[in-house]
């Protein structure tokens, strides 16, 4: 499911979007206070420690203000940042690089802090063989350029819509009768369809967990379980003479402080939808380096 292809379209439409929400092309205060033939360079650069994720947006976002402003990324996404790095050096029109300064910025903070966020998951369970995982618990129309920047901080990516694979949570298993026959009705619908795609199925108790692997689940996703009970599903899977082929998912409020030791249990994977929900936003700032001089002509 994880790509680490750069989302190029999506970004081109969430720029043009950002710039329109600006209205970019109507900045009064810039059009007033800055002169027109002013050109200056700028560098952005951090306020805190993390890691890089989004320099290619900041292309975009320029690229779509001004398509004569030079963009020159001193870092590749995946960097770890130290307080204070250049991320990136600007040159062209003075009136530019200030219109085109917050919607750049917000891209880069948001995609940065998501990338840091994830780092330190992946960090925390580092040697367990788990692997960290996103939801799509992701901003709205923003949602490929979240994913990426999970990829960029080490993490993968769970599904990506709706299309992509069959995920049975509580209310499908409810409305469908219980465990076996949501499973069995979503092999009814692939047989019917012809299309064979991946299926995770949620469960919240050790005893569905068990209908589950009896049903032939290969992807079970342990919703919200303790550790304990978590612990006892892995034991029933190294019991099955399937168990190579079926993967195990922790999922539900996970924590920092609460990762390694859901790892230490020996599931495959772990769901965070805080990686991309409460990442906080890594601290940025663009500023104009040298005094502006008159854009050349």
């Amino acid at each position: 499911m994880t790509t680490t292809e750069f989302p190029s379209a999506a970004a081109r439409a969430a720029a043009a979007a950002a710039l329109a929400e600006d209205a970019s092309g109507k900045d009064i205060t810039t059009e007033w206070s800055v002169p027109e033939d002013l050109a200056a360079t700028a560098e952005i650069r951090t306020r805190q420690s993390g890691v890089a994720a989004g320099l290619p947006v900041v292309a975009e976002v320029f690229a779509q203000v001004d398509p004569e402003v030079k963009v020159e990324p001193a870092v590749a996404d995946g960097a770890r940042l130290a307080d204070g790095q250049v991320l990136v050096r600007l040159s062209g029109s003075a009136r530019s690089l200030i219109t085109g300064e917050r919607a750049a910025l917000n891209f880069l903070q948001r995609m940065c802090g998501i990338a840091t966020l994830t780092d330190r998951y992946v960090q925390a369970v580092a040697g367990t063989g788990a692997r960290i995982l996103d939801t799509r618990k992701t901003a709205p129309g923003l949602r490929a350029l979240d994913k990426y920047a999970v990829t960029a901080g080490g993490g993968h990516n769970h599904r990506l819509d709706l299309a992509t694979m069959v995920l049975l949570k509580e209310n499908h298993i409810a409305a469908a009768g219980g465990v076996t026959a949501a499973i069995e009705a979503v092999r009814r619908g692939m047989a019917r369809t012809g299309q064979t795609v991946e299926s995770d199925v949620e469960v919240q108790t050790v005893t569905q967990a068990a209908e589950a692997l009896d049903a032939g689940a290969r992807w079970i996703m342990l919703d919200n379980m303790p550790v304990a009970d978590i612990e006892q599903v892995v034991k029933f899977r190294a019991g099955r003479a399937d168990a190579s082929r079926i993967l195990l998912e922790a999922s539900g409020t996970i924590r920092l402080d609460t990762v390694l030791a859901i790892a230490g249990t020996g599931v495959d994977l772990i769901s965070v939808g805080a990686l991309t929900h409460s990442a906080p936003a890594l601290d940025l700032t663009m500023l104009l380096t040298t005094s502006p001089a008159p854009c050349p002509r």
